[in-house]
């Protein structure tokens, strides 16, 4: 067994008894080809909750400070995390991230680049756009609906896949396509957060 797979069980035998997971949606998810996952950013569980949650391997872009964490910082990359500077005009993630996507596997991120300290999603950031219209690969938006207390519903729901040829064929940009992810996280949260 992979550290991966390990560590995606390990999550959830320590997690589940803790917080009532509701996944929605897994079977939108394709079950083949690159996939950019994009979700909102709500606290420090999100990457292994989404990890734990989702029916294929993600990798995930995560801020380089966490690379420097003793022993953290040895863990990350066996379970197929890469860092990114922030701001994310990192070359180094950028090329990696495009590789992941053109081998036809899932990199994940958050769109926001940091958490979102009142549940309220924000701006995302334009590397997002990028990475969906240069990496061949579509777009699969998520949402987290906590909060994270325990004994509490905390739900997963991924929504339907964001289709880019469209947008590659006119050319849209970086922004107006993370506009198109963001409002498409916004309209999971619109739809689910009263189902709590």
């Amino acid at each position: 067994m992979n550290l991966y797979a390990f560590g995606k069980g390990l999550v959830k035998t320590v997690l589940s008894p803790l917080y009532r997971f509701e996944v929605i949606g897994k079977e939108n998810f394709p079950k083949d080809g690159g996939i950019l996952l994009c979700s909102n950013h709500i606290h420090a569980l999100d990457p292994p909750v989404v990890g734990m949650t989702a029916p294929r391997t993600v990798h995930f872009m995560a801020k380089e400070e966490l690379f420097n964490a003793p022993i953290l910082g040895s863990i990350l990359p066996k379970v197929n995390a890469f860092p990114v500077k922030r701001g994310m005009s990192d070359r180094e993630a950028l090329r990696t991230a495009l590789k992941i996507l053109k081998n036809g596997d899932v990199v994940g991120l958050f769109p926001e680049g940091t958490r979102s300290t009142d549940g309220i999603l924000k701006k995302g950031l334009s590397g997002a756009g990028f990475f969906a219209l240069r990496g061949n690969a579509d777009v699969m938006p998520c949402a987290i609906i906590g909060p994270y207390k325990a004994f509490r519903k905390v739900q997963v729901v991924y929504g339907e896949p964001i289709q880019m040829a469209p947008f590659r064929e006119r050319k849209a940009s970086a922004e107006e396509v993370t506009e198109v992810i963001m409002a498409s996280i916004q309209k999971i949260l619109d739809d689910y957060s009263g189902n709590k």
